[in-house]
């Protein structure tokens, strides 16, 4: 690439940063009163498997700042099972559904999210995870279970390619690939929305974040990854879902 066409594509990211007024002279498809998008995505397996909620059982012993001052990237895990508490938790932390709102008008979670679109679906890799077979998952947030996507043949190989050979990540307990289903939030926010799901996205992996460090794990976010691989480990088509985000979080 030529040094004026990697200065073009800088320009185009900056201009993107920024808010586009004229996205206030423009009716949104909730304004014209278009059919509001689904909360969450459907099951798409038949086998449901429930998450327990005890989290008052976990040890955490921390307060809010002392966990907020160790927070930190790790790339060293150790491989051991993390209990299936321990990932109800992250998975409630980061993406749970607390309450709902009017005639399932909004989903309101742990996660800040702008007008509450929450447009991220979780998926996970599971290697090392007590009471759990490895392999693929799908988190369903408004049941907080998960559902069994099938099996991976090589977990080390198949995380390394979705990470794009970032070797560290496959001794993580789990993986966790975020997804954008973008028209949730284009419904509402026509084409300011995806500038705003990037802040998002931020708001979730800060969850994990902070939920890890106060189960003392170790994680780390990723933003370099193999996005058509991830998006086909998962069966999403890349265009109405794809993935945005990754984080590997494992024992230390």
């Amino acid at each position: 690439m030529e040094e004026k066409e990697i200065q073009e594509k800088i320009k185009q990211g900056r201009s993107f940063m920024k808010y586009d007024e004229m996205n206030n002279h423009v009716l949104s498809d909730q304004q014209l009163n278009k059919p509001q998008p689904a909360l969450c995505k459907a099951p798409m397996r038949d086998n449901a498997i429930a998450l327990p909620k005890n989290f008052e059982d976990l040890v955490i012993q921390e307060d809010f700042t002392s966990i907020l001052l160790r927070r930190k990237s790790d790339r060293v895990y150790s491989q051991k099972d993390i209990s299936l508490l321990q990932l109800s938790y992250l998975l409630y932390m980061s993406q749970g559904v607390k309450e709902i709102r009017g005639n399932n008008y909004a989903t309101i979670r742990p996660a800040a999210c702008g007008g509450a679109r929450h447009e991220f679906e979780t998926y996970l890799i599971i290697s090392h995870v007590e009471e759990l077979k490895s392999g693929r998952y799908h988190y369903l947030p408004m049941s907080h279970e998960l559902e069994y996507l099938g099996e991976v043949e090589d977990l080390k190989e198949t995380i390394d390619q979705s990470v794009v050979g970032q070797v560290w990540a496959d001794r993580s307990s789990v993986m966790f690939y975020w997804s954008i289903i973008p028209y949730r939030c284009e419904w509402r926010y026509k084409f300011d929305a995806h500038r705003a799901a990037l802040m998002d996205a931020g708001h979730v992996g800060q969850n994990l974040y902070l939920a890890a460090t106060a189960l003392h794990l170790g994680i780390c976010t990723l933003a370099s990854f193999d996005r058509e691989f991830c998006d086909q480990c998962f069966e999403l088509d890349g265009e109405e879902e794809f993935t945005v985000y990754v984080a590997a979080v494992g024992t230390l």
